[in-house]
């Protein structure tokens, strides 16, 4: 079933327009989420709270490495497309090779946009777009500590 909760854009396009139309609030969101842990899980189900339908953005393999490096992802965009997928939270996943999502964002028009507070004073992207048809633009305050780059070091050091 999870399978089915990966979408291409055009399809998912279609799919937000005709839940619009039924007066569900688009949610979306975006990330590496690469190595999947508790912060995570925590942030996707803050986002849902606030709509109907969460849709999220996976960078794909490609422009992981050139945001984080040549070493990233350590887990495969199809890997983390179903691991995302198969979340309670999560409605729907699309991959994006920009190295930021407007695009997506532009094309699926949300009704919320959601970041993780560590974005606060660094400009969300999309943010203008998303306000100029009356969207919001939210922030969710993130697990403390619980990252991906975090989990790395750690096992690096304990293996």
């Amino acid at each position: 079933m999870s399978g089915t909760k990966v979408k291409k854009i055009a399809p998912l396009k279609r799919i937000a327009s005709a839940l619009r139309k039924k007066g569900r609030r688009i949610v979306f969101t975006n990330g590496c989420f690469d190595i999947l842990h508790y912060g995570h899980v925590m942030y996707l189900e803050k986002a849902k709270s606030s709509g109907d339908c969460l849709i999220v953005g996976i960078n794909s393999d490609q422009s992981v490495k050139r945001i984080k490096g040549p070493n990233r992802p350590v887990v495969n965009e199809f890997d983390r497309a179903r691991v995302l997928a198969g979340l309670e939270s999560v409605d729907f996943v699309v991959i994006f090779n920009e190295d930021d999502p407007l695009k997506l964002i532009r094309a699926l028009k949300p009704d919320v946009l959601i970041k993780g507070s560590d974005w606060e004073n660094k400009g969300i992207i999309g943010s203008d777009f998303v306000r100029s048809y009356g969207g919001k633009v939210l922030t969710v305050k993130l697990a403390q500590g619980r990252s991906t780059t975090n989990l790395i070091k750690k096992i690096a050091k304990t293996y």
